[in-house]
């Protein structure tokens, strides 16, 4: 009989419920190159991916095979070029609209505020996508249009996560150091006395931000219960965009 692991490997932490354990083992094998590490050795597979050796060159095997894996002239590997022609596929049928959108829809379902995806734009941000909250009264931003860079809980957060203006000297330097260590901004007439925001950074799979999900509503609903959907929305973006 096959040894049972001493240590639970990276697909079985995380299986597919119905799935098939050996896809889900394969794809943890190329779920663990990064921008950073390229290259891999059998070794560093093993390693990274808690699995055998020996069951991680049979899947190897399977993968080269398919040319999801290529073996370089140095014994280590590296992704093969048909997730190159994948990705080529993807781009071409990529809508960031048809991302977003469906999770600004699922977060005004859930709150009952409007919805923003803000990005920055030279020294504002625009306002790239909206979902309004059904209630009458509300703020009235609509996509397309150009809000401050240094005001509101939008900009703040891409602000605050921009290399060089959230760390650059200045009053607002403590405000931005903590909203990367919080994770999210929240505040109530930060741009507009009468409006709420809350804000949380949406990232690219390099690390670095994308853009801000935003809800907004006016003062007096503002509910701070709202933050946790707000930072769901956003996860459910990163790594999706760009």
């Amino acid at each position: 009989m096959p040894r049972k692991a001493a240590t639970q490997s990276l697909a079985d932490a995380d299986a597919a419920q119905g799935g098939v354990a050996a896809v889900d083992r394969a794809l943890s094998l190329m779920s663990v190159f990064t921008h950073d590490e390229q290259t891999l050795s059998l070794a560093e597979l093993a390693e990274r991916t808690r699995l055998y050796k020996s069951t991680v060159l049979r899947l190897l095997a399977s993968l080269e095979h398919a040319r999801w894996i290529q073996r370089l002239e140095d014994g280590r590997y590296a992704l093969g070029p048909e997730v190159a022609r994948l990705h080529g596929v993807y781009a071409a049928s990529f809508s960031l609209e048809r991302v977003v959108t469906p999770v600004l829809r699922k977060l005004v379902a859930a709150t009952g505020e409007s919805a923003a995806y803000h990005v920055r734009q030279g020294d504002a941000r625009l306002c790239l996508y909206r979902v309004d909250s059904p209630h009458p009264v509300r703020d009235h931003i609509r996509a397309g249009d150009l809000l401050p860079l240094n005001r509101g809980s939008g900009g703040r957060v891409l602000t605050a996560y921009d290399e060089v203006l959230g760390r650059a000297p200045g009053p607002d330097r403590k405000l931005y150091d903590k909203i990367r260590a919080d994770g999210y901004f929240a505040a109530v007439g930060d741009r507009l006395d009468e409006v709420a925001g809350i804000s949380a950074p949406v990232f690219l799979l390099s690390g670095a931000i994308a853009a801000a999900v935003t809800l907004t509503a006016p003062a007096h609903r503002y509910d701070p219960r709202h933050l946790e959907a707000v930072r769901q929305a956003a996860r459910a973006l990163t790594g999706r965009v760009g």
